[in-house]
């Protein structure tokens, strides 16, 4: 089944639609600035019914929790999955081998225990949008190719060799493209918010990454906005 974009932009620069069936509100509230602030476009529902509407609209993923208010989760993945192949990532707070073995079964591509880390649910959705459109393993600014798969980067044809921490620098910063980030935000979205450290660091690896992508070309990507922070434009 083809992908059919949510937007008229091209693949790379589209926002992802993901569809979050929870009846939490607390956790809603929180999945839904983090999936946004990730730059993807969230709609949501609060009970079964109106989630097996919405997902039968065709979002690019749906993260659907177990147990809801008038059609349960796995109702709700069974039903979608009889009619649409859209990924969908369960929510649970049942870890039980049989209670996962059931979900799969209902069709669920994946399968996330709560209480659970909103970076592990954050690269389990990477992971499912990658399956479907295989293009977003290619991360692109100008002639400066990312290719995740191989965890290779290149610029105009020449391999360009990165430290991990260099290299998550520099997918953050393609994933956001065009984007202004402050330094925060950066450290944040690379290091983590328990990381102990100092977002000066940020400044750092800058340097560091200028030094292998900018420095031997005339046409700069990263860029400081002064007062602001960085961004990496086209």
């Amino acid at each position: 089944m083809s992908v059919t974009p949510t937007s008229s932009l091209p693949d790379e620069h589209r926002k992802y639609k993901v569809l979050l069936v929870e009846d939490d509100p607390q956790i809603t509230r929180v999945l839904r600035l983090e999936l946004e602030h990730e730059g993807y476009e969230v709609d949501t529902a609060a009970d079964g019914l109106s989630g097996l509407e919405k997902a039968l609209k065709e979002p690019d993923l749906v993260v659907l929790d177990l147990m809801l208010p008038k059609l349960d989760g796995m109702e709700v993945c069974a039903r979608v999955r009889a009619k649409s192949r859209v990924p969908i990532i369960m929510l649970t707070a049942k870890d039980r081998i049989p209670d996962r073995v059931a979900g799969l079964d209902k069709g669920a591509d994946d399968y996330v225990v709560k209480p659970f880390s909103i970076e592990e649910l954050l690269a389990r959705i990477r992971a499912r949008l990658r399956e479907r459109d295989p293009h977003e393993n290619l991360l692109t600014a100008k002639d400066l190719v990312m290719d995740r798969d191989r965890h290779e980067v290149t610029r105009a044809g020449q391999a360009i060799h990165l430290t991990a921490k260099e290299y998550a620098l520099l997918e953050y910063l393609l994933l956001h493209r065009n984007k202004v980030h402050s330094r925060d935000e950066l450290f944040n979205g690379v290091w983590g918010s328990d990381f102990l450290g100092d977002s000066n660091l940020i400044d750092v690896y800058i340097r560091y990454l200028r030094g292998k992508i900018d420095d031997p070309f005339a046409d700069k990507l990263i860029q400081t906005v002064r007062g602001v922070g960085y961004a990496l434009k086209e």
